[in-house]
């Protein structure tokens, strides 16, 4: 076999803005594994917060052996964005050979479409709410928050939307204290989760604490290893192919979460529609979907993800799976 990585850039719709800081671009990765007849695709997003570069995440999947397999991956590579992209592309390759869906070979049943958040970027409450009013439409919102001073943010995107169901990511920006005086308030203003709001490094302050509002690890949250360190201070874990290094294990991490009681998110990077695809077969039935990627960019794959009123489809086969 052989596998080839390339850089793709997709212009996103408007400045893109979080706690760590903004953006104008999605830059992926873009796996292709070939047997000579058949070409399985995957996308990855390398991610600073975890050390990766596109120039890193290159390195570990060029220092693959040709014959890679799947289970194969675990010994070579970590948890991360370089196994999510051969990963999938693996599982498309297998799709594509045995002239069957992914979710087939997966023994999932059908997916179906799933309402999906769509993200405001943090800006200034007026800007915010002006985002709010325009999205007000949709069912879900997502609010990128993480500053000491978010409250005025909260009351102005409830104000624009007054009629939408709300999730807040802090993207690790509160301390211990901003959380536990925000926390009344995300009640009032009807917010129905908040992600990550303490830092990783920082989050044993949750143990103990009152969380009216169910409290989703992200950032706390990468694979199967990370569960035993969740104990007493989340509700939720959010589940990212990227994070977990792939499809294989975003399906294990998910039946396990889910056996130890968590509820399930499934969330993504910035990417494009072929980041998502694989994503869409693990939110099925998820508590929380944020497969929102595509609808921040100017620019997406041909045959793209269907985003309706009853959320974002499954792939296409000529997409992925």
């Amino acid at each position: 076999m052989r596998i080839d990585v390339t850089r793709d850039v997709f212009q996103l719709a408007q400045v893109f803005t979080i706690a760590r800081g903004s953006r104008t671009e999605a830059q992926v990765l873009t796996v292709r594994v070939s047997d000579g007849d058949v070409t399985g695709v995957g996308e990855c997003v390398p991610y600073a917060r975890y050390g990766e570069t596109l120039d890193s995440v290159t390195e570990q999947i060029n220092g693959l052996p040709a014959d890679i397999s799947r289970m194969g991956l675990y010994d070579l590579l970590p948890a991360g964005a370089a196994r999510n992209a051969v990963d999938c592309a693996l599982w498309d390759l297998e799709a594509k050979r045995a002239g069957k869906r992914v979710w087939e070979l997966a023994g999932l049943v059908k997916p179906g479409p799933e309402i999906t958040a769509y993200t405001l970027s943090l800006d200034s409450p007026e800007a915010m709410q002006a985002q709010a009013a325009k999205n007000a439409f949709r069912p879900l919102l997502k609010i990128k928050l993480g500053t000491p001073d978010d409250m005025p943010r909260l009351e102005a995107v409830r104000a624009g939307a007054p009629d939408a169901r709300i999730i807040v990511d802090a993207n690790e920006g509160w301390s211990a204290d901003v959380y536990a005086d925000l926390a009344p308030h995300l009640v009032r203003l009807g917010v129905q989760l908040v992600e990550q709001p303490l830092p990783a490094g920082e989050d044993d302050a949750l143990i103990g604490m009152d969380r009216p509002v169910p409290v989703c690890a992200d950032e706390s949250c990468h694979d199967r290893a990370s569960l035993p360190h969740l104990k007493g201070k989340y509700d939720v874990v959010n589940i990212k192919l990227d994070k977990t290094g792939g499809l294989t294990e975003a399906l294990a991490l998910r039946d396990e979460a889910l056996a130890q009681g968590y509820r399930v998110m499934v969330g993504c990077m910035v990417g494009s529609s072929l980041a998502m695809a694989p994503a869409t077969l693990v939110a099925q039935g998820a508590e929380v979907v944020d497969l929102d990627g595509p609808l921040l960019l100017a620019e997406d794959r041909d045959e793209p993800l269907i985003f309706d009123a009853a959320g974002v489809h499954p792939p296409s086969a000529k997409l992925w799976g």
